[in-house]
């Protein structure tokens, strides 16, 4: 539930969901071993740690560099280069063989760069003006966008469907989703 400091917005719905979204990402990696991080069990659609690598970079890629043009923390942090991982891809598209490859250097890394894009991107949420939210941008895959449009649908939605799949995977791994 939304607290009442201030009219209902835009700005603060969106920042909302998103904080809720990663929160949660964040909370499903960030208790796992590196072997239940990588795991891969019959049925599941991906490993956690790649489900949610995805998700931390595509909402790093939208707010960053697709509406402001500057780098993500990603790169800034150098992560690619550390973690030996594709520097501009965010796993759009991976065949499953080589995403199933993917490896993180543990979940408390992979928690730590989730926390920092949700760090990044909410006050950015939070101070973008009502003509800078419904202003159209590029965003690949879905073309030109209003740029709340591409936050609903590249962070809130997708990442809640990233969500759900992670929930399986835990509980084909024998573990819950922490929290309420």
């Amino acid at each position: 539930m939304m607290s009442d400091s201030g009219p209902y917005t835009m700005q603060r719905f969106a920042s909302h969901f998103v904080g809720r979204v990663l929160g949660a990402l964040v909370d499903a990696v960030a208790d796992l071993t590196d072997e239940e991080l990588h795991a891969l069990p019959p049925g599941a659609p991906n490993t956690v740690g790649f489900i949610a690598w995805h998700v931390f970079r595509s909402a790093d890629n939208v707010v960053l560099f697709a509406f402001e043009r500057e780098r993500t923390v990603w790169m800034r942090q150098g992560l690619h280069q550390a973690w030996e991982l594709p520097r501009i891809e965010q796993g759009t598209g991976m065949d499953a063989e080589a995403a199933a490859a993917v490896r993180f250097p543990g979940a408390a890394a992979l928690a730590g760069y989730g926390r920092a894009v949700r760090d990044e991107i909410l006050p950015r949420i939070e101070a973008m003006s009502d003509d800078y939210l419904v202003g159209v941008t590029r965003v690949v895959p879905w073309g030109e966008v209003p740029r709340l449009e591409a936050i609903g649908q590249t962070i809130i939605v997708h990442g809640s469907e990233h969500l759900g799949e992670i929930a399986a995977v835990r509980r084909l791994l024998g573990r819950d989703l922490p929290g309420p």
